[in-house]
């Protein structure tokens, strides 16, 4: 099912679709009493990696079918908005969490996953740097296939973020009120307001080091496997 815009619109679709269908009750509940926790999570990660795979493929061999022209001053912008974007992206899937993958599972009586490091600035700094991912290519891709791609990602990516705090909360209970109030999910939120402060130490130079290494590794790769260079003349 590949070849057209069609099939990415349906990748794109099962792809959004089923992380939100996964996760919301009262299907998820249904599914964890039949699978239990580690076959639900297994079953739902075979869905996720599934329909990624069919969204790349669609993509790749979708027909290039131009909606509108980016101007041109446009074009530099991705390599700039890709530098915070990983920098988000890297310390959130080092950082342990409430609001991460399996976050219901974090004991939130360790002080160090409620508001350390990266998630002073937000909770959900790995969703905000795939939004960034999307937004940054979104701006230079205007061809169908690129629209429904990064268009479902963003989606996925922000309305995300919406339906982890209600789940974490639901989840949570009175649990969920200490890092709703010195965490914020738009970012540095909670630091303008003074309900935290910038902890430089919990992120680490590590994590930055890291970033810088990643991106440099996107740039390097880029025009290799994405056939355009991420810095154009």
């Amino acid at each position: 099912m590949t070849g057209s815009l069609e099939s990415v619109f349906l990748a794109t679709l099962a792809f959004v679709g089923g992380h939100f269908l996964f996760s919301a009750q009262p299907l998820r509940g249904l599914l964890v009493d039949r699978l239990g926790q580690s076959g639900f999570l297994a079953a739902a990660s075979v869905l996720h990696a599934s329909t990624f795979i069919w969204l790349l493929l669609a993509y790749r061999s979708a027909p290039f079918d131009p909606i509108w022209e980016p101007p041109r001053f446009l074009l530099h912008l991705p390599a700039l908005i890709m530098v915070p974007a990983v920098f988000l992206v890297v310390t959130g899937l080092t950082t342990r969490s409430a609001t991460a993958v399996g976050g219901d599972a974090v004991e939130v009586s360790d002080p160090t996953v409620l508001n350390s490091g990266i998630l002073r600035i937000t909770r959900h700094p790995f969703l905000w740097g795939t939004s960034l991912w999307a937004l940054a290519h979104l701006l230079v891709n205007g061809d169908g296939a690129s629209i429904l791609l990064m268009g479902g990602v963003l989606v996925l990516s922000l309305g995300g973020m919406l339906h982890i705090d209600r789940k974490r909360e639901a989840e949570m209970g009175a649990a969920w009120g200490p890092i709703r109030m010195t965490t914020s999910l738009i970012p540095f939120a909670a630091l303008m307001t003074g309900r935290c402060s910038m902890d430089w130490r919990g992120i680490g130079w590590w994590r930055s080091l890291l970033s810088l290494v990643v991106y440099a590794a996107l740039l390097a790769l880029h025009s290799t496997v994405m056939g355009v260079s991420p810095l154009p003349l």
